[in-house]
């Protein structure tokens, strides 16, 4: 059984990671863990006796609230919620706290809801913007918009470099949902002159895992984005995956934003990102 942890700042938006978490258990082996982060502030006048009673007492109260939450969530989609899994924990910095959790109880994907935000938001960071960057366990971005609904399709999006990693990542998670998945690939000038062997490699290493292919002429009046959310709008999938670099230089991530991080928070429909291997895999015939 999958474990995934959910997170929630208590937000209407945030309630669109709940419903999404809920939807994937009921389609595959997934145990649901359900995360608050908060922040408990000591005045300077407190004694460490009272503050550490005012902080147990804080993390009563914000387990109660959690658990009414997700409770609640629960009985919109009609659904009776029983033994629900619900953390608080206490953190200064969100983002650490949450990977510092997943990471230490082996969570294999981590749920979160984004509101977008635009330009500012990108230059700035958020929260999921910095998971996806920074975490080494796959993050799950849900739109504010999500409504629940099966997941019958997903499009994968690579550039073909490290495909035996990718479609084993891939399939991992779509067939226990029993989802179609197509990949996506841009082709470049690269791609035209290939010769036939890597290409039947690629054809073969696909079959294997019963994936479709859309290969599709790069646009190069429109950045990469946009490219992507074309596809997206015209095969409609359930939700996307992409592979993100984050062992990028210190010049690359001042001046050069990831294009997954960048896509969470525009994306319509439900991101999974997973971070890229180092070193580039060999296809195998």
């Amino acid at each position: 059984m999958k474990r995934l942890l959910v997170t929630t700042d208590f937000s209407t938006y945030s309630k669109a990671a709940i419903r999404f978490a809920i939807q994937l258990a009921s389609q595959g082996e997934y145990s649901l863990t359900f995360f608050h982060s908060y922040q408990v502030l000591r005045p300077t006048t407190w004694s460490e006796p009272v503050f550490l009673s005012f902080e147990k007492s804080e993390s009563t109260k914000v387990t109660r609230k959690l658990y009414k939450f997700v409770s609640d969530v629960y009985k919109s989609l009609g659904i009776v919620s029983q033994e629900l899994q619900c953390v608080a924990k206490v953190g200064l910095y969100v983002d650490r706290n949450i990977m510092d959790y997943a990471s230490k109880y082996d969570y294999d994907f981590i749920c979160i809801s984004r509101k977008g935000g635009g330009r500012t938001s990108q230059l700035f960071g958020n929260n999921v913007s910095r998971l996806i960057t920074k975490s080494i366990i796959p993050v799950i971005a849900v739109p504010s918009s999500y409504r629940r609904a099966p997941i019958v399709n997903i499009t994968f999006a690579s550039d073909l470099s490290n495909l035996d990693d990718e479609l084993k990542k891939v399939a991992s998670f779509s067939e226990p949902l029993g989802a179609r998945v197509e990949l996506l690939h841009f082709k470049v000038a690269i791609d035209y002159i290939s010769n036939g062997i890597q290409l039947h490699a690629i054809k073969h290493k696909l079959d294997e895992y019963n994936i479709g292919t859309h290969y599709e002429a790069f646009d190069y009046e429109k950045p990469l984005i946009h490219n992507i959310m074309k596809v997206i709008k015209h095969s409609r999938p359930s939700m996307l995956i992409m592979f993100t670099d984050q062992h990028r230089s210190l010049f690359e991530r001042i001046f050069m934003s990831s294009i997954s991080a960048d896509f969470s928070l525009i994306s319509k429909i439900p991101l999974l990102v997973y971070s890229k291997i180092k070193q580039v895999s060999l296809l195998s015939s």
